[in-house]
Order: C-alpha cells, then sequence, then structure tokens
C-alpha cells in the first residue's frame, strides 16, 4: 500500500460524546483530532444520547479543520451494530473500533461500512489494544485500503499483559513496536496510547517525547490541558526545520559532486528524504494552523 498524504494528527484528545459541554469546548482546542467517544466515557444509560450527540457534532462542520472521528462500541456489544450504522451515515472523517483483532474483522468492518452507505472519505481506525491483535498485527495493517491508522490502546494491553503500568514503559515497548512497524510497512498513521495521570507533567512530556523518538504520529489524549504539550513535541522544531532546508540545499548545491556535506557530516539520500519528510510536516502543521 502507499502512504497517504500527511495530515497532522499529533495530538488525538477522547471527548465524552454524552456530554455536550465538553463537545462545545472541542471546538475551541487548537487539537489535530478528535475521537468522540461512545465507548468507555460513556455509561450505558447515556448510549443513545451520546451516539445522537456525536453524530450531530460529525455533520456540523463546526469543527473547522479538527479531524473528527467517532468511536463506536465493540464487536459483539449491544450498542456495536447502532453506532456503526449511524456513524455511517453521519460520514466522519473515521470510525474509531475498539479492540479489533484479526484481519477478518476489518473485512467485515469494512463490509458493514459499504452496507451502511458511509462516504468513501470516511476511513475505518483500528484501535490496538490485546495480545491477539498484537499476534496479528501485520495482517491486521494491510487488511484493507480503507484501513487509515491504528489506535495504540495501551490500558487494555496493560490489563490483558497482566503487566503493570511503569514509567518508560518497558511492559509494553514491544508491542508498540510491533504495531509501529507494522503500521509503516502497510503505509498506515499510528497514535500513541494515553497518559493517565493529568496532574503528572513531567511524566507525560517524557512519555510525549518517547512516542516521538519511537516514531508514533502522534498521541491519544484525555484532558485538554495535554494538548499543547503534545503539539510540541510531534511537531520539528525550528532547528530541525533549518537542518532539513540545509540538508536539501546542500544536497542540490552538490548535486553530481560525489560526496555531499552538511555541517560536516556526509549527506546520503536517506537523509535527503528524513528532510523532505521534515518540511512536509512541518508544512502541514503550519497550512493547518
Amino acid at each position: 500500500m502507499s502512504s497517504p498524504a500527511y495530515r497532522p494528527r499529533r495530538s488525538v484528545l477522547y471527548m465524552p460524546s454524552s456530554n455536550e459541554r465538553a463537545l462545545a469546548k472541542a471546538k475551541t482546542l487548537p487539537v489535530d483530532a478528535l475521537i468522540l467517544d461512545l465507548e468507555d466515557a460513556v455509561g450505558p444509560d447515556h448510549k443513545e444520547v451520546a451516539r445522537e450527540n456525536a453524530c450531530a457534532a460529525a455533520e456540523s462542520g463546526d469543527y473547522g479543520g479538527r479531524e473528527i472521528t467517532i468511536r463506536v462500541n465493540g464487536i459483539g456489544t449491544a450498542w456495536h451494530e447502532a453506532d456503526l450504522k449511524a456513524a455511517c451515515h453521519a460520514g466522519p472523517d473515521a470510525i474509531v473500533v475498539p479492540k479489533v483483532n484479526t484481519a477478518k474483522e476489518v473485512a467485515s468492518l469494512v463490509t458493514a461500512m459499504k452496507h451502511f452507505r458511509a462516504p468513501k472519505r470516511t476511513k475505518l481506525w483500528a484501535m490496538i489494544e490485546t495480545p491477539e491483535a498484537i499476534v496479528n498485527v501485520r495482517k491486521i495493517a494491510r487488511a484493507s485500503d480503507r484501513l487509515t491508522c491504528f489506535v495504540m490502546g495501551t490500558n487494555d494491553l496493560v490489563k490483558e499483559l497482566q503487566a503493570q503500568i511503569v514509567p518508560g514503559r518497558a511492559p509494553l515497548l514491544m508491542s508498540l513496536s510491533m504495531a509501529l512497524l507494522a503500521a509503516r510497512r502497510a503505509g498506515i498513521a499510528c497514535l500513541d496510547g494515553v497518559f493517565n495521570d493529568v496532574g503528572d507533567a513531567e511524566g507525560f512530556a517524557a512519555e510525549c517525547l518517547q512516542g516521538r523518538h519511537m516514531g508514533f504520529d502522534g498521541k491519544t489524549l484525555i484532558h485538554p490541558g495535554q494538548v499543547e504539550v503534545c503539539n510540541a513535541t510531534f511537531a520539528p522544531s525550528a532547528a530541525e526545520v533549518a537542518d532539513a532546508q540545509g540538508i536539501i540545499e546542500a544536497w542540490t548545491a552538490g548535486a553530481g559532486t560525489g560526496v555531499v556535506t552538511y555541517n560536516g557530516k556526509m549527506i546520503e539520500n536517506l537523509h535527503v528524504d528524513i528532510a523532505r519528510r521534515v518540511l512536509a510536516t512541518h508544512e502541514a502543521i503550519t497550512a493547518a494552523g
């Protein structure tokens, strides 16, 4: 599969769709994307109201350039089919499905989206949050062109692995890396999981930086106060942009001379490709405002 055009997904905020005030506040937040949640953040008695609110928000056009997605309840739950049908009719940018475990489930979801006449622009995002999903992650990533993003469900992974949440996330690194490798091989985006302790600013910043270093496109968030740090961390810095421009200029000027250097370091094609990606990312973020 070829890589889609880059779209900033540095900060992707979960919003409880049963909370109308939260949905209204989301219109003012500098997030790249929203996940309008019908699942974990919504109690059983509020599922129908949340569904109506999320679909109305997705259809409203009131969220500017933010990418709008709806997270439905999982396959096999009492609410899944009604959620999926309503979301398809609303036509958000993507439908997020929790606990996608196999390529067969992806195929079934895509078939259902076609049946419910989801617009072609409405993509599928799969949450990777179980050991079964990690074992099958390569096949899941390549199961359909409609699948364009992995969302890591790190809390559920910790639970299923019988692991613990610790600084540095050592128990999760293999799972995170396997999902990221599969996503990159398939040419799809991959979003890091949430950070639970909204009061631990230092821990959150460290985890954002770890995710950026690993190669994630961005991070899912549970609180508006996490947005600013996340946006800054997952965007190229001014120094990175300047270096990328310098590398490309040196490469262009030295074409045909054999060995090209920038700041005393030898430049190869791979460095130019990285520099071009940095500039493309910077330009896309700037264009998105």
